[in-house]
């Protein structure tokens, strides 16, 4: 019989990840730091424990599952909407986000995705509006180093054939 599995966010054993970076309009840089601490093909679902830094920027996209993010504290802007730290964010499946830009405190975030984690559509004129507009520089992802348990499939981008349809606002 299965045993459950107990860790702590925090838990030195699981090592936080570099996944995105950027130069910022200072010279500095910012990050998005990531610990995946659940991982399941079947079902498939996927937990992380996210640091953006001040400032750090990610486009908009979305998941080919269902998806929620928990702000912990700090607080991020997606889109239009302001999240501080205790806001939730539930994304069906077939919604896309963002982008997301971090206060100037950065942010922590906590993270489910209940299925395919794979990335879908990218805004480009968005995501490099939101660049220009605090001139920021995206640069070169960092290589991942991952568990021996998990097979993130996050980079691989679904086709455009596959991609959920776009929701309308009800």
């Amino acid at each position: 019989m299965p045993e459950p599995v107990f860790r702590h966010l925090n838990d030195d054993e699981v090592p936080w990840q570099q996944v995105k970076t950027q130069r910022n309009a200072d010279g500095t840089t910012s990050s998005v730091w990531e610990k995946w601490l659940a991982f399941s093909a079947d079902p498939q679902y996927l937990s992380l424990y996210a640091r953006y830094d001040p400032g750090m920027i990610v486009r908009r996209h979305g998941h080919n599952s269902p998806h929620v993010l928990f702000v912990i504290s700090g607080d991020v802007t997606i889109g239009d909407h302001q999240c501080p730290a205790g806001t939730h964010v539930e994304l069906p499946y077939g919604a896309a986000f963002g982008p997301i830009r971090a206060g100037d405190e950065g942010a922590v975030l906590f993270e489910v995705m209940m299925g395919d984690p794979r990335s879908w559509g990218d805004d480009p004129a968005v995501f490099q509006g939101l660049l220009a507009a605090h001139g920021v520089e995206p640069l070169p992802d960092p290589p991942l180093q991952f568990p021996y348990w998990l097979e993130d499939q996050r980079a691989n981008w679904i086709s455009e054939e596959d991609s959920p349809a776009p929701q309308q606002p009800t």
